[in-house]
């Protein structure tokens, strides 16, 4: 039997569709014939002969999409993976896209390229036996391959030789006036994870329909890949390669956004394993702080290995659980941390002996608030002055504008590149001076002008400022968040999703949105919905192109009000960047008395608890799944195949205790968890408690 022939019998045991199994049919034989593709073929022939058909139809069924956030997802072999052949295909394509758009032009300005600490480490997918183009794949290797093409296509690439963070790429775009920009990441995803963000000449990402024309040369117009040997291409002065002199301007730039000398604070920083080091610390120190690195997650590796779950996040408050205890040892303020690329940042602040984690929305109304207060007290706020934000963050943000006077642009599509072009707009009629700061609930924030897009180092110099400047007023970050609900009102903001992988995923994604955008649903449970709002309603009609499509996949139901509320609304929109559907949860309340805000807040919790259950086990039981109760106690980032797969195998857990020997039932418990990944114990132990009254190590007899 014939490789084809197998392939196609082993497919046809997969539950998708006959379509997606025919699109993975179609391009395996390419990939299996095209003298392109000789060097990924032995890998194909052994995943077909060890029948490895979930990763075949995954990495086969589809070109890897561009989302909000650009290209990323699993490194691996395929045109659904991230490989040498996907990004050079990307920068041909986008040579291309660029000497149509600007001709000669392109070549005189150039290509500006970073990347961050990936590395593909992942084994047990390929035979280790035999050659693999993407073993050991890291970014320079990914930008080496793509000015390769550039090159070949007389296209200058301005290349950093060692990792750099997004900001300081979106920076040196602008700074060189080059015509466009790579960034190969894949931001806080899993380690095996890389890809590649494209940038305009503003430094920010495209958006439709330029992005759209991008994703068209690259699909349907690339017929060959040029290249030009990386070192011959160097010869000829079509790579150079820059250092310090960018990195000294970048920096200057992130200073330049102070609003404050206040610096009597102790900072802990940790990066992540990333890039941060590269931006957030050195800016932080040459402003003057006291600023201690985690001895534990400072050091540059894409394995992440001091991580919880390995999920480099500062979203997640794990993220956090290697530098917290050491924070508390040095006597810090605040606790700061970054993703791998340096764009997103997140906090932890000492709160009269209590750590506590703010969310990506409590951070941008304590920046918005600082920024009011310093450019109030300076007789710097105009009316003509704008703060900038996606329509999924904090609605308070919009009522604290309007009761200043100033200008909040806040129905952003969710991307920071929809940010970045509101700035355009600002900067081309004269009035880029008017921007305040930019963010987005994912823990974005831009707080100059020397870029377009997010920045960790900018918003960290905000952040220690206000923290400083409270400290002297024997307060905290948390006090002042506090004050701020008590004058406008708690906004309680909550994201949660359901993972849904592969092919069959992406289907039951689809399935939940065509529900909600065909039918008219009155309510759910006891929540009565007063409207819904579809994003691919409204101007512009028709659409911009597919990605304008892509990115206006949203619903947003509007609710009636409960007693605790003003507002009370419900988002849900596929994730532009990973196989997930999100839920964004809005509940606005009153202004009180700092004295009864406690009740207020947890008022205002225990109605989205409610609602967040009935809402999603609406959404779980279109797609046929009866989710459990304690199932919401697991880790929420957990694909939705291994949160039910746990409560398979609970019960084989419960049996270990039978086991006499201790360090039996520790193998047993690891092998039976392995599917969950890192700290596998940790994402369900809530769960496994809520059920038995204690957790799992404690139930079995094997805490450490």
């Amino acid at each position: 039997m014939d490789l084809m022939t197998t392939a196609k019998e082993g497919l046809s045991e997969l539950d998708v569709s006959e379509k997606v199994k025919s699109a993975a049919l179609a391009n395996l034989s390419v990939w299996l014939t095209d003298s392109a593709f000789a060097e990924y073929a032995p890998q194909i022939r052994y995943l077909i002969e060890a029948g490895k058909w979930d990763v075949l139809l995954d990495s086969f069924y589809q070109v890897i999409p561009f989302g909000t956030g650009g290209r990323r997802g699993p490194v691996g072999i395929g045109p659904n993976r991230i490989n040498p052949w996907t990004i050079q295909a990307s920068a041909q394509g986008h040579s291309q896209y660029l000497l149509r758009i600007y001709g000669e032009e392109a070549k005189r300005r150039g290509v500006v390229m970073t990347f961050d600490v990936r590395s593909y480490r992942l084994t047990g997918i390929y035979s280790d036996d035999i050659p693999n183009p993407v073993k050991d794949l890291d970014g320079w290797k990914l930008a080496r391959a793509a000015a390769e093409v550039y090159a070949a296509n007389g296209i200058r690439s301005y290349l950093f030789e060692t990792v750099r963070s997004t900001p300081e790429l979106s920076f040196a775009i602008r700074h060189l006036t080059a015509i466009a920009g790579d960034m190969f990441s894949a931001s806080h995803n899993l380690p095996p994870d890389n890809g590649k963000k494209v940038y305009d000449e503003f430094g920010g990402q495209l958006i439709p329909p330029h992005d759209q024309t991008l994703v068209d040369e690259v699909t349907g117009n690339v017929k060959a890949i040029r290249h030009l040997p990386f070192d011959e291409a160097r010869r000829r002065g079509l790579v150079v390669i820059l250092g310090e002199e960018i990195d000294r301007a970048y920096q200057d730039a992130a200073c330049g956004v102070s609003l404050s000398g206040e610096r009597g604070l102790k900072i802990f920083y940790s990066p992540l394993h990333g890039t941060g080091i590269t931006t957030v610390y050195p800016v932080l120190k040459r402003l003057g702080f006291d600023v201690a690195l985690c001895p534990a997650t400072s050091n540059l590796s894409g394995a992440f290995e001091k991580v919880t779950f390995n999920i480099p996040n500062p979203e997640v408050v794990e993220s956090f659980s290697t530098s917290l205890p050491l924070a508390q040892k040095a006597g810090a303020d605040i606790l700061l941390s970054t993703d791998p690329d340096a764009d997103r940042i997140g906090i932890m602040v000492d709160h009269r002996g209590q750590w506590l984690f703010l969310t990506g929305n409590e951070i941008a109304i304590i920046l918005a608030n600082y920024a009011i207060d310093r450019l109030q007290a300076s007789g710097r706020l105009t009316p003509q002055r704008v703060i900038v934000k996606t329509d999924v963050t904090t609605a308070l943000i919009d009522k604290m504008a309007r009761e200043n006077n100033i200008t909040c642009v806040g129905d952003l599509l969710v991307g920071f590149k929809y940010v970045a072009e509101e700035m355009n707009k600002l900067e081309s009629a004269g009035r880029g001076s008017d921007f305040i700061f930019g963010c987005e609930e994912s823990h974005g924030y831009l707080t100059g002008t020397y870029a377009r897009d997010k920045d960790a180092a900018g918003a960290a110099v905000w952040i220690a400022e206000y923290a400083a400047q409270l400290k002297q007023r024997g307060k905290t970050l948390v006090d002042a968040l506090d004050e701020i609900y008590s004058a406008y009102g708690y906004c309680h903001n909550y994201l949660t999703e359901i993972r849904l992988l592969g092919a069959k995923g992406m289907e039951q994604i689809a399935a939940i949105m065509d529900h909600f955008r065909g039918r008219a649903v009155e309510r759910f449970g006891d929540f009565t919905v007063t409207e819904k709002i579809d994003r691919w309603q409204g101007a512009p009609q028709p659409h911009l192109s597919e990605t304008d499509t892509s990115a206006r996949n949203a619903i947003i139901f509007l609710l009636r009000n409960v007693p605790e509320t003003t507002g009370l609304r419900i988002t849900v929109r596929p994730s532009g960047t990973e196989p997930k559907i999100k839920m964004y949860f809005e509940l606005v309340g009153k202004p009180c008395r700092l004295e009864d805000l406690a009740a207020a807040k947890q008022a205002l919790v225990d109605v989205r608890l409610r609602l967040e259950k009935t809402f999603m086990r609406y959404c779980y039981g279109l797609i046929g799944v009866d989710f459990p109760e304690r199932g919401f106690l697991l880790f929420w980032q957990l694909p939705l195949k291994d949160k039910l797969r746990y409560f398979e195998i609970e019960d084989e857990v419960v049996r270990l205790q039978d086991i006499p020997e201790r360090s039996t039932r520790a193998e047993k418990l690891a092998s039976l968890l392995k599917f969950l990944g890192a700290n596998p114990i940790q994402k369900v132990d809530p769960a496994f408690k809520a059920r038995f009254g204690k957790g799992i190590q404690d139930y079995l007899g094997i805490v450490p």
